[in-house]
This record gives structure tokens, sequence and C-alpha cells, in this order.
């Protein structure tokens, strides 16, 4: 699979999905703390906008810190107009764009995790492709822990999709569709009540 044409589709479909949100939505919780859906598509645009240069300059202010950095850049995006953000994401959906040292998995699964994390507080139904679903599980799995994976998380259980050929690990399992593992996996609670298996327990006292 083309990964780099996949993020791009992913980037247009979720800017047509959100063009027809109304202020209500567009200000309603997202599964990020203290992130509201508006503030999510400003982080999914800061990669698009914000040059290396500037991004060196937030995590000197910030002393280092990379979240803080992250938050910094994506508040002074969320100034912008929602309509302006998601025309940004139509507009440079074709970015190449990687983090320092990652491939375009990791752009593809922000985009995949994040696009849960605005759907799922606001009821909106989409059908991810499966090849999508199964490159960013694959990709989280083997991502360093304490980073997009709070540690920990997946140590010890084994952890099944229900809806695509896909599964990881040994021991208790948890079982569920590729998009509450996602969720699961990337540490939102919310995905618990979608899961299933002998691991569950497990799982939950670690996000709890």
């Amino acid at each position: 699979m083309d990964t780099f044409a996949e993020i791009a589709d992913e980037r247009r479909g979720l800017a047509a999905l959100l063009s027809g949100l109304t202020g209500e939505q567009q200000a309603t919780q997202s599964l990020c703390r203290e992130w509201s859906v508006h503030d999510v598509v400003a982080h999914l645009v800061v990669p698009l906008e914000v040059g290396i240069p500037k991004f060196v300059l937030a995590m000197v202010a910030c002393r280092g810190n990379f979240d803080r950095a992250n938050v910094r850049l994506t508040r002074e995006q969320a100034r912008r107009p929602f309509g302006e953000l998601t025309e940004v994401l139509r507009r440079k959906a074709d970015s190449r764009f990687t983090p320092p040292g990652a491939g375009p998995e990791a752009p593809l699964t922000d985009l995949l995790v994040h696009g849960l994390d605005i759907r799922w507080p606001l009821g909106l139904p989409r059908d991810i492709p499966q090849e999508r679903l199964h490159t960013s599980l694959t990709y989280l799995t083997a991502a360093p822990a304490g980073g997009v994976v709070p540690k920990g998380t997946l140590d010890g259980l084994r952890w099944e999709a229900s809806d695509i050929d896909w599964s990881h690990g040994s021991g208790p399992t948890v079982r569920g569709d590729a998009e509450a593992l996602l969720l699961a996996i990337t540490g939102r609670t919310v995905a618990l009540r979608h899961l299933s298996g002998d691991g569950l327990s497990t799982l939950r006292g670690r996000l709890a």
C-alpha cells in the first residue's frame, strides 16, 4: 500500500466530514483531555503549517518538552477559524512530512486516532479501510512504550481485532474492533466498554 496516498485520502476525507459541523459540534469535548474538536483539528494542522525551525523554537521555549511544545503550537493554530483549518487539511493533503526518525505510518496513525477522538464523541460513523487500521495497529504495537502508547499498556496481553485479521502479543486476551483497539492502546478509557476478553480487567487497571 502507498501509505502517503492513504494519508492524503484520510486528510481529504476528514476535511469533508468536518466541513459541515456546527459551532456546537466544533466546541464539543474530544477524547483528548482538555482539547475540543476544534483543538484536535488544529493539532492535525500543526505539521502542515509549522516548519522545523519554528518547532525547534517552541521546544526551546518549553525547555525541551515535546508535549508542551505540541500543546503550545496547537494553541496557536486553534486561534484560527475552524473553516481555515479544514481547508488546510484539504489543500495540503499530499504533504509527505514525517516526524524525525519516523516513517509515514506515524502521521497515518495520528490521523486515524485523532479522527476517532473527534468522531466518537460526535457519533459520526465512518468505515476506515482495513489496510489502514492494520498498518496503524502494527505501528503502535511496535512503538516505544511511554510515547503515544502509555507505558505498560501492551505488556503481557494478547490483542485481537474482531473485524480485521490482526493480533499481537500473548497472554490474557483483549478483543474488540480495530477502532476500539486503536483507542485503548493509545490510552483512551472510553474504549474499554467496547472490548471483551479475560485480559480486560488487567487493561482497565492500567488505564485507570
